[in-house]
């Protein structure tokens, strides 16, 4: 064999590393799943893996939940500026979810972080962290919609050993369990974590025997040397300059109607970018305030997305980028600011960046979608158990038009990307009753490609003293369409009581008491199209009106297309006529 391929620096040896390290983190992640306690993990699938080599750096993520990226970037960094590489043991592992010193985006996340040692050698570390459905605070779900201090949100868990000597340390556990709503789930979740790191801990090990240390160490600093080299290309394909763009949050959930800006500039220079976020806003009083860690990771996700999607996603990718967020902004917060609704700011922030790059890489960024994990929490004491119980689920929405073809319909975008809770597991696991599960017609933003469609979920409560809270955005601030499409529709959240009254609730609200027969409509916001409506081709219209997810009327009114008597074909002369009008 060549020296070539003996050498760390061969392709091959880079390729086939860099898969059996992505494997690892999915071994990983499928333990986690598949031994987790709560519907929100073994479900929805609401956790993220990754590993990292001896010096924190990350080298593998597994490719589920982008905004936990933020969560785990700086937890290694905080386990060896706390427990220097000297003072760790085979056996050990720490649990953090603060998010102001390294361990997490906001409390309900639990990172779990483990060293791996070969040979009484430290070789890197297995980390996973998963979204408890409840850790205390306000209210059940945690995330309160009205906070105005993360003491509000929960328990704050500092970095502290969970595991010695292979040992599970109960008293920690307890302590979690004390602050929860839902013990039994904190425990088996707990559980499921550490699990989950053991799996990590045993594969790492195999990957680094099959090069041995040296080796091993070696190609991880020249896979971290590859990505930045892959990214720096990319970068290159863009043109040169400054872009800029300025978008809104409804709310921040305290001071009602009052948009929040967030504000970006994206600077190209070569094989170099910097992106910008002065003139954002302050830190506000609301909980949508994002740490720094947090607009990092989005900042990452937006520039893999762009321009670098085959990518290993390593530590490397940051090299050629600079950040710049004023402390003290909604972007780069101070304690004791409240984050837990932090992923929406950071939906935002991807919207605001496709949009200042829109005019850089037309053909390559996709029009605002519903950028709002809307979330939906449903608590109650379980009529049959008698046992507290928290149901929470995100449901998706409309992904934006492109280039190239309409945007997706209800799909989870950007920063998230959990599964939906089937109705089965939802109605066998709660005292709920799912009365509609639907796409919303009409919601997608049109244009030549028509964005993606908003969902509707209405969940009726089968029981009295069933409390509601709702956290979402893009309930006032429409998303935006490009290339002179238009934007998709709002969401909102609907209470219809069991008299058949209805009223409209804010789009971030706590602990809405509910009655037995009482429902709640979710409405998640659709996406913008792109290109001009009346560009639209008439049988793409057509479909659109068979599948349900445009009306005869809007067909007329927005894409200028004309049916038959009978509605079932088009009417050539009448759709050409309408068009011509149009333009």
């Amino acid at each position: 064999m060549s020296s070539l391929h003996n050498s760390p620096m061969d392709p091959v040896t880079l390729e086939v590393l860099s898969n059996r390290l992505l494997a690892v983190t999915e071994e990983i992640s499928v333990a986690l799943i598949r031994t987790s306690y709560s519907t929100n993990i073994k479900e929805r699938r609401d956790c993220s893996t990754c590993v990292f080599d001896a010096a924190g750096r990350m080298i593998a993520q597994a490719e589920q939940i982008p905004m936990h990226l933020g969560s785990l970037l700086g937890v290694v960094e905080a386990v060896l500026k706390k427990y220097p590489a000297d003072q760790l043991r085979p056996g050990d592992m720490f649990v953090t979810n603060d998010p102001y010193s390294g361990g997490g985006t906001h409390l309900p996340d639990i990172t779990m972080v483990a060293p791996v040692f070969l040979e009484n050698q430290l070789i890197g570390f297995v980390a996973n962290i998963a979204h408890h459905a409840d850790l205390g605070g306000k209210v059940p779900g945690s995330s309160s919609g009205d906070a105005t201090s993360i003491f509000q949100e929960g328990l704050r868990i500092p970095l502290v050993r969970i595991c010695r000597n292979d040992e599970l340390l109960h008293d920690i556990v307890e302590f979690v369990m004390l602050n929860s709503r839902t013990p039994e789930e904190r425990e088996g979740d707990l559980g499921a974590q550490v699990a989950a790191n053991r799996v990590g801990i045993r594969r790492l090990i195999e990957v680094v025997k099959h090069y041995g240390i040296e080796r091993y160490n070696q190609a991880v600093g020249a896979l971290l040397d590859h990505a930045e080299a892959m990214m720096r290309a990319s970068i290159r394909t863009l043109p040169s300059g400054v872009y800029s763009f300025t978008d809104y949050m409804d709310d921040d959930g305290v001071n009602l109607g009052v948009p929040v800006p967030i504000s970006i500039k994206v600077t190209i220079d070569g094989d170099r970018a910097a992106v910008d976020f002065t003139g954002s806003s302050a830190q506000v009083a609301g909980p949508i305030n994002v740490t720094l860690n947090g607009t990092w990771a989005t900042v990452f996700y937006c520039f893999k997305a762009l321009v670098g999607p085959t990518i290993p996603s390593n530590h490397g990718i940051y090299r050629p980028l600079r950040l710049i967020a004023p402390e003290g902004s909604v972007v780069n917060c101070r304690p004791p600011a409240p984050v837990g609704g932090r992923v929406d700011t950071c939906q935002r922030i991807a919207d605001t960046f496709f949009g200042a790059m829109a005019s850089a890489a037309p053909a390559r960024v996709i029009a605002a979608s519903n950028s709002s994990v809307t979330t939906a929490t449903f608590s109650g004491i379980h009529p049959e158990t008698g046992q507290f119980y928290v149901y929470l689920e995100t449901i998706a929405g409309g992904q934006g038009a492109h280039s190239a073809g309409d945007g997706l319909s209800g799909v989870q975008v950007h920063m998230t990307n959990t599964s939906n809770l089937p109705i089965e597991a939802l109605e066998r696991e709660y005292p709920l009753l799912v009365e509609r599960y639907a796409l919303r017609t009409d919601s997608g933003g049109a244009g030549k490609y028509r964005g993606g469609l908003g969902i509707q979920r209405d969940i009726r409560a089968l029981h009295d003293g069933v409390t509601f809270s709702g956290f979402a955005d893009r309930q006032r601030m429409a998303p935006w369409g490009l290339d002179g499409a238009g934007q998709g529709a709002v969401g909102r959240f609907l209470l219809r009581r069991a008299d058949g009254s209805e009223s409209k609730l804010n789009s971030r609200v706590s602990d809405t008491p509910l009655k037995a027969e009482d429902v709640i409509s979710v409405q998640t916001p659709a996406a913008g199209g792109y290109g001009a409506a009346i560009l639209r081709d008439p049988k793409a219209v057509l479909r659109d009106i068979i599948e349900g997810k445009v009306t005869v009327r809007a067909a007329f009114e927005l894409f200028g297309v004309v049916l038959n008597e009978n509605e079932t074909a088009i009417d050539e002369e009448k759709t050409r006529q309408a068009r011509a009008a149009r333009m």
